[in-house]
């Protein structure tokens, strides 16, 4: 499933598109993704301007003058793809042509601009979904009432780690994955980020945090490397694994600098670190580190 850096260069290849555009037709091919898609749906969305392409977590929001916002959620295999009016038209800034990239049986949804271009959104497993909500109401939308800051949110410091890690007896690694405690956080970037800060893992998310609930060190050095993590993955175009792909039909390269990510019993990849990666399961989920420059 992608995370917060693969859904926010999807939101990078879509905005120069579609903000400002009218959508002048929308063809909704099936009944229902994960959910059943809104009621009346293409014709609340139809004649609609584009506003503004943004992102929250790991959803898209398309917002629309018709004061309401399109939220997208790419699931396991969704992908969003832009197609010039024409084969033959010219690339410019702003203006990409791009292959679906995928069967056309599974293009499940067309989004026609007035500039021509069609958004058509392809998903063979249709685990993702398209949900629609006034624009004032976003805030208090079930999806995004808990959610935490974004990692780059003023918000989001040592300290705001350390309150909310206080005397919490879970890993480490499941409190950076709930969404309450920051948003769009997956399995790739917290092992990612792990790693980078040299904290287990399996450490107690309380270690982030002094007796008296000040920010302990871990947590000053943790909060950068999240920044940090993340910013590379979305330089390097994301990571590829399995279905996913950006809105130009490419693969992300950032699985290629992974330090432990999917590199169970390789050496580690840390400077002057003579460990090698282990792979253990929490909460169901897989784990990378290593256990010689993480504690």
């Amino acid at each position: 499933m992608p995370e917060l850096p693969e859904v926010e260069i999807v939101r990078r290849g879509l905005e120069p598109v579609m903000a400002g555009a009218v959508l002048t037709s929308v063809e909704q091919r099936r009944p229902d993704l994960r959910f059943p898609f809104p009621e009346r749906f293409a014709a609340r969305l139809t004649g609609t301007k584009i506003t503004a392409v943004r992102r929250r977590a790991k959803y898209l929001l398309i917002d629309t003058s018709g004061g309401e916002t399109l939220i997208v959620h790419l699931g396991m295999s969704g992908r969003l793809s832009v197609q010039a009016a024409t084969s033959t038209d010219t690339v410019t800034l702003g203006a990409y042509i791009y292959d679906t990239g995928a069967a056309a049986a599974h293009d499940h949804v067309v989004f026609t601009l007035s500039t021509g271009a069609r958004i058509v959104y392809n998903d063979p497993r249709r685990f993702g979904f398209m949900l629609l909500c006034p624009t004032t109401d976003l805030a208090a939308h079930p999806l995004f009432i808990a959610i935490g800051p974004e990692p780059w949110d003023q918000a989001f410091d040592a300290t705001y780690l350390a309150r909310r890690a206080h005397a919490k007896r879970c890993d480490v690694k499941s409190f950076l994955l709930d969404q309450k405690t920051v948003a769009g956080l997956g399995n790739i970037y917290v092992s990612e980020a792990l790693h980078r800060a040299g904290l287990s893992p399996l450490r107690k998310a309380e270690c982030l945090a002094r007796k008296d609930g000040s920010p302990s060190e871990r947590a000053h050095r943790l909060v950068p490397h999240i920044q940090a993590v993340l910013e590379a993955a979305i330089r390097a175009g994301g990571s590829s694994l399995r279905d996913y792909r950006h809105t130009d039909g490419s693969q992300g390269g950032f699985q290629n600098e992974f330090a432990v990510y999917g590199r169970a019993g390789e050496r580690c990849r840390r400077t002057g670190c003579d460990g090698d990666v282990v792979r253990l399961v929490q909460a169901q989920r897989a784990t990378f580190y290593c256990k010689t420059c993480q504690r």
